[in-house]
């Protein structure tokens, strides 16, 4: 250990009538006991989960084919080795070394490699953001589970073209006029999905998380070989398209359009979605291992499985499938009107032209739904390691609290969709924000805490030898992209988007909506206003001396692991 990282363990001087510290540390502590990963393998999977979802399947897809193609993929994998990957081993890295201190939030991550009473503040996007796009996260998770039910019983058979579909899919989401359910379908969805990921959150890390990871990551990724098996498995079209023209147009490399910045601009948003990087949860999922547990190994796994199932699987059923059915030109239009109408609607269709339609749409929204619950589990980690390890609140009670909190919130989704209440926190949350906690953690964890204590840190326990060159990218290359990204986004979409030039689904602001627009900002803003605060409380009720640092605390032994 560096010099630094052993000051970082001194105990804290309690303020005048607060609490004694160290009583608070071990309380805190205590609420963690069987908080661990049970088994490698577990961890791995759990993790790969969280990256695993519905961006691997549906907006992987929309953006290779929006992109050009084989373009978008050269820039894709640069972006994965230059942000992605290094952006798995800080987020990892900072989360471990958070551990120490039995943090895994934010505020207590940043705290711990930066004593400065700012660092905690800084820290409530990381809490604000997994929060959020947990709410309407889970609500378009609710579609997919929806759909395989439609699936199975046939309920939309003899709709047969895509604009069928698309009013299909309006209907169920409460848009326009048509009523093909009843106003309360997406409602009971919503319910059932999120009772089923508040219950697996509240059964704790190895008896809910894992164990949900070590059954739906093997059924996922069955199902998606044996859809993809379907999908080549297709006869050519009328129009002679094949699904190995699909692939060609997915791989086939196109060298006219890397000079194109917005191809890469799209290809580094990409990575953020399909990794999980930037929302906190990897790196409070990190926080349960020790300093004798891989990350180096074990974070290229992660990175390597979610990859497997984004370009061997996710590019393998959609567009190659909408190739074959409605050709090149009307796959890419299908794809420019959306990743939703790409997934739900257009595959829909596909489904009906194939044999055995009904049991491959129920795989294909089985699969999506799989994807999806993997990774909105891990979305209120932070949020519940923060009510546990700093107000000692039972994991149940914190679970299932924040479960009525995110189905207040989704309900306003859910009325207000139509409106661009989902698109102001999609674009604001889930973009934009993304990029801003990534920069906060290579900030703290690299430039602040130092280099080589960064590096050091990503190798104690490890398996392998990361290759040096990885050190200068994690140093400068990879903060440096991330400036880039946010300026180029601040200049381009941020500041039209605030400013009302530009509504944050795209096209121009409609008077109408105004007032939905100001209530989802609202609700985001007082939102970081709470977490503020609890902030503030924690750190007061705990004793903490933010120029002190943290204190330190023993390591979870193997018989607390769960």
């Amino acid at each position: 250990m560096s010099p630094r990282a052993d000051e970082a363990g001194t105990g804290v001087s309690p303020r005048p009538g607060s609490a004694d510290p160290d009583r608070r540390e071990t309380e805190n502590a205590r609420t963690r006991a069987g908080e661990a990963w049970g088994t490698r393998i577990g961890l791995i999977l759990a993790m790969a989960g969280n990256a695993v979802g519905l961006g691997n399947f549906l907006r992987f897809p929309t953006q290779a084919a929006n992109n050009g193609g084989g373009s978008f993929m050269i820039t894709y994998f640069a972006a994965l080795l230059l942000l992605g990957i290094p952006l798995m081993w800080i987020e990892w890295g900072l989360g471990r070394n958070g551990g120490r201190y039995r943090k895994g939030h934010l505020p207590g991550l940043l705290a711990a490699v930066w004593r400065h009473p700012a660092a905690k503040y800084l820290g409530v996007v990381g809490l604000v953001i997994p929060m959020a796009v947990m709410v309407y996260y889970t609500y378009i998770e609710s579609w997919t589970l929806a759909y395989a039910f439609f699936s199975a019983t046939g309920d939309y058979w003899g709709r047969e073209t895509q604009d069928a579909m698309v009013g299909y899919l309006r209907s169920f989401q409460g848009v326009g006029e048509e009523r093909v359910h009843g106003v309360l379908t997406p409602f009971l969805f919503f319910t059932v999905t999120l009772v089923v990921n508040i219950w697996v959150v509240s059964k704790g890390v190895a008896a809910g998380i894992e164990r949900l990871a070590r059954i739906a990551m093997p059924t996922l990724f069955i199902l998606a070989v044996l859809l993809a098996i379907a999908v080549l498995l297709q006869p050519p079209s009328a129009g002679g398209d094949t699904p190995i023209r699909g692939l060609q147009f997915i791989y086939g490399p196109d060298f006219s359009r890397l000079t194109d910045a917005s191809v890469w601009l799209a290809s580094a948003g990409q990575i953020f979605f399909t990794l999980s990087v930037g929302m906190g949860s990897l790196a409070a999922y990190a926080s349960y291992l020790s300093r004798r547990d891989d990350i180096a190994l074990n974070g290229l796994a992660t990175a390597a499985t979610n990859e497997t199932a984004e370009v061997v699987l996710g590019g393998t059923i959609a567009i190659p499938a909408a190739v074959t059915f409605f050709g090149v030109s009307g796959a890419v239009a299908i794809a420019q009107s959306g990743s939703f109408n790409l997934g739900f609607a257009t595959m829909s269709v596909v489904f009906q032209q194939m044999a055995g339609g009904q049991l491959l749409g129920t795989a294909w929204f089985g699969l999506l739904f799989f994807a999806g619950i993997t990774s909105s589990v891990a979305m209120l980690t932070p949020i519940l390691a923060f009510l546990r390890e700093e107000f000692g609140v039972r994991r149940e009670w914190a679970a299932w609290g924040l479960g009525g909190i995110t189905f207040v919130l989704g309900l306003l989704h859910i009325i207000w969709l139509e409106h661009g209440f989902l698109d102001e926190w999609d674009y604001w949350a889930g973009t934009f924000g993304l990029v801003v906690v990534a920069l906060l953690e290579v900030i703290a964890f690299v430039w602040i805490y130092g280099p080589a204590n960064a590096w050091r840190s990503i190798h104690e326990g490890a398996d392998i030898r990361i290759p040096r060159f990885f050190k200068f990218v994690i140093t400068y290359v990879t903060p440096v992209y991330l400036l880039i990204i946010l300026v180029w986004w601040g200049a381009t979409d941020a500041l039209p988007i605030l400013g009302l030039s530009r509504a944050a689904g795209g096209g121009p602001v409609v008077a109408a909506t105004l007032p939905y627009i100001w209530a989802a900002r609202a609700a985001l803003l007082g939102m970081a206003m709470v977490f503020l605060v609890l902030i503030h409380w924690a750190w007061r009720r705990n004793g903490y001396d933010d120029r002190a640092g943290l204190p330190e605390v023993p390591e979870l032994q193997g018989g607390d692991r769960a």
